[in-house]
């Protein structure tokens, strides 16, 4: 390219808006060239070759292209492992200095360090911003510097230190001119990747103007659009957290507080990695002597447990990739408590079939259902999905959406009573923890 270029990393941030490395990227007069690696280390463990997350992230990567063109400039686009991509990168060019925003994730870690010691050996600084959370790692901490273990107090705090510089957002259209110039490279397609085409649509990175209006009311109606969508675009970066905020802020402290939620998820898993490889939160859930029966899991996954909303909300997953989140939390307890299935065996399923999956939240969701985890429910809470179906869903809409053979004989039995359930869960956790602190 003819002088030393400055590279900024596209990873969980494929927008040009509002985008906290980019932004300082660019600062630097650049030029500077977009890069995204399709991270082999990821892709090469996807069983799923019509993974929608993958033809999102495809789907992102031509609008972000577009946009890049019109500017003047390309978008690179590699294949491979990130530091095998590094070191090819370091062979092309005269590398300047590389920009990213950051993740919190155990991989991601160990990844940015590694290409962050091999671009050291060259001399080249690696930057890494705060781009998807608004509060990270040791901003939000106890008075002692101890990392909060409890929404409650995190959230207070976090409401505490917040200030309009927080959701400033990063410009980036007064330095557009800054990319690299050069003619459009082609972003690959799903079928180079060895990945497949679905088709199906995904939800609009625009969130409506009546939905935080009305979000404290209806957002644990499965039946009504009444949540966000945003999940899939907080995931990617097609949104800004910095945006939602800002207008959550304005508009209902309801959703504000999930977004803390999320900050609060994200900072457990950076200050206890261990949640990310399958460890308990609190040690003692360990201990759990789990059924894990694999003809009911399999009932489970399919939604033929014959309890209606966990079976809707199982099948709304299959179908779509998405699940309500008041659906979530009943298919959650039920997998734990009724069955008594480890959790960890519901967070992969999930894991697996969830567009906007996210390790921090889907960890800690299912730790919080199972009551291992970090300012868990009591194990001793368990969720009847009758009742649960009566109060959310009360005429059946969301029911009969997804479970239409309800009340003909093809619906099966309930695979487990639920009172029997509820004593047995409440027996083998009381004795988990009993035996934890013996």
């Amino acid at each position: 390219m003819g002088s030393k270029v400055v590279i900024f990393w596209f990873r969980r941030d494929l927008r040009l808006e509002d985008n906290a490395g980019l932004h300082y990227a660019l600062k630097t007069g650049g030029p500077v060239l977009p890069l995204f690696v399709y991270d082999r280390n990821i892709l090469d463990g996807l069983d799923n070759k019509a993974d929608r997350r993958v033809e999102f992230i495809q789907a992102a990567l031509v609008h972000l292209q577009q946009r890049l063109v019109q500017a003047g400039s390309s978008l690179e686009v590699r294949d491979g492992r990130p530091v095998e991509v590094f070191e090819q990168l370091l062979f092309e060019l005269e590398i300047a200095e590389v920009w990213t925003n950051g993740d919190y994730e155990p991989y991601a870690r160990e990844r940015d360090e590694a290409v962050k010691k091999l671009l050291a050996e060259k001399g080249i600084p690696f930057h890494s911003l705060k781009d998807q959370v608004v509060f990270e790692k040791n901003e939000v901490v106890k008075d002692d510097g101890d990392p909060y273990t409890i929404y409650t107090p995190y959230s207070r705090r976090w409401l505490a230190n917040l200030d309009d510089r927080h959701l400033a957002p990063f410009p980036v259209a007064c330095y557009i001119k800054n990319f690299v110039q050069r003619r459009p490279v082609d972003v690959p397609s799903l079928e180079a990747l060895g990945f497949a085409r679905t088709g199906g649509p995904f939800p609009r990175n625009v969130m409506g103007a009546g939905v935080l209006g009305g979000y404290t009311n209806i957002r644990d109606q499965p039946a009504v659009i009444g949540t966000s969508r945003m999940g899939v675009h907080l995931r990617f970066g097609t949104v800004s957290i910095r945006d939602l905020a800002r207008r959550a802020r304005a508009e209902s402290a309801t959703y504000l507080r999930e977004l803390i939620w999320r900050d609060f998820f994200q900072m457990i898993l950076w200050h206890f990695p261990a949640v990310g490889k399958g460890r308990a939160f609190k040690p003692v859930y360990d201990l759990i002597r789990w059924r894990n029966n694999e003809q009911e899991f399999g009932k489970w996954c399919e939604g033929k447990t014959g309890y209606p909303l966990v079976d809707a909300g199982m099948r709304e997953l299959n179908a779509t990739g998405f699940m309500h989140n008041r659906a979530r939390m009943v298919a959650a307890s039920f997998l734990t408590k009724h069955l008594l299935i480890d959790w960890r065996w519901g967070e992969a399923y999930f894991a697996e079939k969830l567009l906007d999956f996210d390790l921090a939240a889907n960890n800690g969701n299912w730790q919080w259902a199972a009551g291992c985890g970090c300012d868990a429910a009591p194990y001793f809470r368990v969720f009847n999905p009758v009742l649960q179906a009566q109060r959310f869903d009360p005429e059946g809409l969301y029911v009969r959406m997804w479970v239409p053979e309800l009340g003909r004989g093809a619906y099966p039995k309930p695979i487990v009573e639920h009172e029997m359930a509820r004593r047995r869960a409440l027996e083998v956790y009381g004795a988990a923890v009993k035996g934890g602190r013996g």
